[in-house]
């Protein structure tokens, strides 16, 4: 195969998983939704589910627009996971364990404000 046979094949697979990502996101957003209504509550834990539904189909879209993911959007779904697993935990766990994840958290938000403001000029975050 050439170099160009090889780069479109590549193009193509990417953008149809991060089709099929999106696809699996809106399914499992769509799954959650119902089970909040056959259930009549909502959860802080479902509503942050749903964030980070978001945040993915959000990362997915900017991807397949420009092909670069900004790397704070991986960044601010793993603390909204982290959060959500705190909470589903509640007061049973461990309280160290509920510090380490916090801190973890914190790190978390400390790379977040460390990237955002880098001297570099030419971020994908902009």
């Amino acid at each position: 195969m050439t170099k160009i046979k090889i780069e479109n094949l590549i193009f193509f697979a990417e953008k149809g998983l991060l089709v099929i990502v999106a696809l699996a996101t809106l399914f499992a957003s769509l799954v959650e939704v119902k089970v909040m209504l056959e259930n009549g509550v909502v959860t802080l834990a479902d509503l942050l589910l749903l964030f980070i539904y978001t945040e993915v189909l959000g990362m997915v879209g900017v991807f397949y627009k420009s092909s670069k993911i900004p790397i704070t959007l991986p960044l601010f779904i793993a603390m909204t996971a982290l959060s959500r697993l705190i909470i589903l935990k509640g007061s049973g766990s461990d309280p160290t364990n509920i510090l380490f994840e916090a801190g973890a958290i914190l790190l978390i938000a400390l790379a977040c404000l460390v990237i955002r403001f880098r001297p570099n000029e030419k971020t994908w975050d902009d």
